[in-house]
């Protein structure tokens, strides 16, 4: 499951990619390379982010997760070659498109996977 869910984003990625100018991508590996180090700072480094900033993200009603998500993305982007984000701005845009292109592609297997169950 982990496997088909990187490369659903790894596919999002190159969406989002050619939807952006501000994000650049070198290939489909890369973009491979970029799902699976986003999950892992999701998995372990997002969380933390979440309780250090819990009162702004309190008094924002929710929207400071876009910012976290953007950080992550500009992370990604320092430690993964071949990964370009131009400013803020695009990583803030990635991100939102990222989620948007993920839950389009997730959407009708995870409705199918939850009916089985």
């Amino acid at each position: 499951m982990f496997i088909i869910k990187i490369l659903v984003s790894s596919f999002a990625v190159v969406i989002a990619q050619y939807l952006l100018p501000g994000v650049s991508i070198d290939g489909f590996t890369t973009a491979i390379v970029v799902a699976f180090v986003m999950a892992v700072l999701n998995a372990f480094l997002k969380p933390i982010i979440i309780l250090l900033t819990i009162p702004i993200t309190i008094f924002t009603f929710g929207l400071f997760l876009v910012v976290i998500n953007a950080f992550i993305v500009m992370i990604t982007a320092h430690f993964v070659s071949g990964f370009h984000v131009e400013n803020f701005w695009s990583a803030l845009l990635f991100s939102v498109i990222l989620s948007v292109v993920t839950y389009l592609l997730e959407g009708p297997n995870k409705q199918v996977r939850n009916n089985r169950n």
